[in-house]
């Protein structure tokens, strides 16, 4: 079973910048693709940004330009650095694990198989 556990949420005003984290458990992390996922109150669930275990990387146009992902696979470790931040991007943030290694998509959240919890993002005056 995946653990994953995120950080780096919180309250920031509008144009500023907030830099999430999420470590996770086992010792193949570098065999998967990770990404984070978004959800606003009566919202569906967002994938926001993805890497493939490769170093591909996919965004929602809602976030391109602003957001970068990043990963550390000696610290197993998923890195999203938001910027130029809207009132819109609030939301619960989440990391998620890819389903199974050297998988082929991830862009899809069917591509992913574990979740963290999630960490709050309020952008905010």
């Amino acid at each position: 079973q995946v653990q994953l556990v995120e950080s780096g949420g919180g309250l920031v005003q509008p144009g500023g910048s907030l830099r999430l984290s999420c470590v996770a458990s086992g010792d193949t992390f570098s065999k998967y693709n990770m990404g984070w996922f978004r959800q606003a109150p009566g919202k569906e669930r967002e994938l926001v940004a993805s890497m493939h275990w490769s170093g591909s990387t996919y965004y929602a146009d809602s976030v391109k330009g602003r957001f970068t992902i990043s990963r550390d696979n000696a610290k197993n470790t998923v890195n999203l650095q938001m910027n130029s931040l809207k009132p819109e991007d609030t939301a619960v943030y989440s990391c998620a694990h890819g389903l199974i290694t050297y998988g082929l998509g991830y862009d899809d959240d069917t591509d992913f198989g574990y979740w963290g919890q999630g960490t709050q993002v309020t952008v905010s005056s």
